[in-house]
C-alpha cells in the first residue's frame, strides 16, 4: 500500500457521514498545524471554504504567517568591495549553477556576460554600488528598474518591512487535479515549513537587462518589499524540517526514501527536497518535478538550487495568497498568463 505522508484521504463514505468527513478534516488541519510548528505562525491553520484557480469550490487550509523565516539567519546579499571574499554576498543564478556573489564575481561580470556596460563598481576604490535604502530598494527591485539604479547590486534588507507584515497562504486541503499545469511565476510554488515563501522563478532576464544583480543569500532567498523574504532557490537551509518529530517520523523518511518534506506547493501536494533519503536524484519526474513512488502518492521534488525553478509547474488547481488575512480565496479570478 502506499504511504501519504502528511496526508489524510477522505472517501465519501455515505454510512459515516459528515461528521466522520468533519473529523478527517480535523486531524489533517492538525497535521498541518504540527508541520509548521517552526513557522512564524500569526494566525491558524484554520478551514476556510475557497474556489481554486480551475474553479473548483472546495475547503482550504488558510495560515498567515510573517515573512521573514526563524529557522535560519537571512543575508548578506552584495558585497561591498571587490576585494571581499564570499562571506560577504550570497549567491546568483550563472549557467544553470549557483555562483558566489564575492568580489571577484562583480569584478568580472563584464566577462561573465560578455557585454562591457556591466561596471557595478568604481574603479578607483573598488567600492561596489548597491541599494542601501528602503527608497533605493523600492526603485530597484521591480521590472522596470530606475534607471538610477542599473548597474547596481540589490539588496532589501528585512527590516524595510513593516513590524506587522504577514502573507496569508490559502492551499487545498485535498488537491484537485488540473487539466492544464500551472505556471508558478503567477501562484508561487508553496509555502516552507518555516514559513517562507517557496517562489516561482526569478525574472532573471529582467534583472540582467537593466545591468543588475538581486542577489540571493545562501539560502536561496532574498527580499522585495511586496512579499518580504521569500525563496527562489532550495539548498540545505532547508533541510532540517520538523518531519523527525512531527507527523512525518524518522521511520516513513526511511522506508519511502524521499528524505524530509520541506513544504507544501500551493495546490496542495507536499514538496521534497531536492534528493532522496540516501543523496541520489529521484526518478520518473515530470515537468513540474512531481512523480509518484512504489510508496508515496504524487509529490514534487525542489529543482536543482541553480535552475530557477523550485516546481517546473503545479499540476493540480492553485489556492490563493492574500495580504489581507480576512480575505476571500478566489483563485479562478486571477488573470491568466498565456
Amino acid at each position: 500500500m502506499k504511504r501519504s505522508i502528511l496526508r489524510t484521504t477522505t472517501l465519501f463514505l455515505p454510512f459515516l457521514g459528515l461528521p466522520a468527513m468533519a473529523a478527517a478534516d480535523e486531524a489533517r488541519l492538525a497535521e498541518i498545524a504540527t508541520f509548521f510548528s517552526e513557522a512564524n505562525v500569526i494566525a491558524g491553520p484554520d478551514l476556510v471554504d475557497c474556489t481554486l484557480s480551475g474553479g473548483a469550490e472546495t475547503t482550504c487550509f488558510r495560515i498567515t504567517v510573517a515573512p521573514t523565516p526563524p529557522t535560519h539567519e537571512t543575508g548578506p546579499w552584495c558585497p561591498t568591495n571587490i576585494s571581499d571574499g564570499p562571506e560577504a554576498g550570497g549567491i546568483w543564478f550563472y549557467d544553470g549553477e549557483t555562483v558566489d556573489v564575492d568580489g571577484d564575481f562583480i569584478a568580472n561580470l563584464a566577462t561573465l556576460y560578455g557585454d562591457t556596460n556591466w561596471q557595478l563598481f568604481d574603479q578607483d576604490t573598488g567600492d561596489i554600488r548597491f541599494t542601501g535604502t528602503l527608497e533605493a530598494c523600492e526603485a530597484a527591485a521591480r521590472p522596470d528598474v530606475d534607471p538610477e539604479y542599473q548597474n547596481h547590486c540589490v539588496q532589501c534588507l528585512p527590516e524595510y518591512m513593516p513590524d506587522d507584515a504577514s502573507l496569508t497562504y490559502v492551499i487545498p486541503l485535498e488537491p484537485v487535479l488540473s487539466d492544464t499545469p500551472a505556471r508558478t511565476n503567477q501562484a508561487g510554488s508553496g509555502i516552507a515549513f518555516n514559513g517562507g515563501r517557496l517562489d516561482g522563478p526569478a525574472p532573471v532576464d529582467a534583472i540582467l537587462g537593466a545591468y543588475t544583480i538581486a542577489a540571493f543569500d545562501d539560502c536561496g532567498g532574498h527580499v522585495n518589499p511586496h512579499v518580504g523574504y521569500h525563496y527562489h532557490a532550495v539548498t540545505d537551509c532547508l533541510d532540517e524540517s520538523p518531519n523527525s518529530s512531527g507527523p512525518i517520523t524518522t521511520e516513513e523518511i526511511t522506508a519511502t526514501g524521499q528524505g524530509p518534506q520541506i513544504g507544501i506547493a500551493m495546490d496542495g501536494f507536499q514538496i521534497f527536497g531536492h534528493h532522496m533519503a540516501d543523496g541520489s536524484d529521484p526518478v520518473g519526474l515530470d515537468a513540474c518535478n512531481g512523480h509518484a513512488s512504489d510508496d508515496l502518492d504524487y509529490h514534487y521534488h525542489a529543482g536543482a538550487a541553480g535552475s530557477n525553478a523550485i516546481l517546473g509547474c503545479l499540476t493540480a488547481q492553485t489556492g490563493c495568497t492574500l495580504a489581507d488575512p480576512n480575505g476571500t480565496c478566489d483563485a479562478s479570478q486571477r488573470p491568466r498568463r498565456p
